[in-house]
């Protein structure tokens, strides 16, 4: 994998180093927000993963998140942080994280956090349109996904921009239309370890879902109060 790794503190970095260095991972280390910035827009289409310090001169993680989600909707980015309160970690997916790890961290816990993003952000992914027709893996109503594009149609209208955190999430759910599913068992499902953290960030992923799937047609993810969320897009035809 080609990864960034942006941490301004470099005993970290060198700690690390060690480890990306057994994995066979081609690094690159920024130390502040303006060069994390800069590094990725220099190589914006090559990058495999980004791991994100939030505590950052300069430009602050949640900015320099901001800035990349700009620039590309759909490269995996992991926070690091030692900021552990609930709101923190909220707002980090809402500005497009796709998983948040708190320091101090284990290594190899990262390392294996950074497989498990990377292996569903890559998942059967494959050139955008091949095999387009034949290849779609969930198929309901007016609804249709490919896992090999990565794409998700709503009355034939690409849903743009879905990150690979969101592409999952919406896949777990129009699998089974109309079933309910809990905020704690959607983080079983789309975040393939043992998590433990806010179940807030599910609605912060839904949230940013919603957006898009309205830029292509009606909403298909309803809230189910007290419970969760489902998929039913069995009225969304135009």
């Amino acid at each position: 994998m080609k990864v960034l790794m942006v941490e301004d503190n470099k005993s970290v970095s060198e700690m690390m180093a060690m480890f990306f260095q057994k994995e066979d991972w081609d690094v690159t280390y920024a130390y502040d927000g303006e060069e994390a910035v800069d590094k990725f827009k220099k190589e914006a289409d090559d990058w495999d993963i980004i791991t994100l310090d939030l505590n950052l001169p300069k430009k602050d993680g949640m900015q320099v998140a901001k800035e990349i989600r700009e620039i590309s909707e759909s490269v995996p980015i992991i926070m690091l942080t030692a900021r552990d309160s609930d709101s923190e970690q909220v707002l980090g997916f809402e500005m497009g994280a796709d998983d948040y790890v708190t320091k101090p961290f284990s290594p190899i816990t990262l390392i294996a956090r950074m497989k498990a993003v990377s292996r569903r952000s890559n998942n059967g992914n494959g050139s955008a349109g091949a095999n387009a027709e034949d290849g779609f893996d969930v198929v309901t109503d007016n609804f249709k996904m490919n896992s090999g594009t990565r794409e998700a149609y709503l009355n034939d209208q690409l849903i743009p921009d879905l990150t690979p955190k969101e592409f999952d999430l919406l896949k777990a759910m129009a699998k089974k239309p109309r079933q309910v599913f809990t905020r704690e068992k959607l983080l079983q499902e789309v975040w393939d370890y043992e998590y433990y953290g806010d179940e807030r960030t599910v609605d912060a992923h839904v949230k940013k879902l919603r957006s898009k799937i309205e830029k292509a047609g009606p909403q298909v993810i309803q809230t189910v109060w007290g419970v969760g969320y489902k998929f039913d897009d069995s009225e969304a035809a135009k």
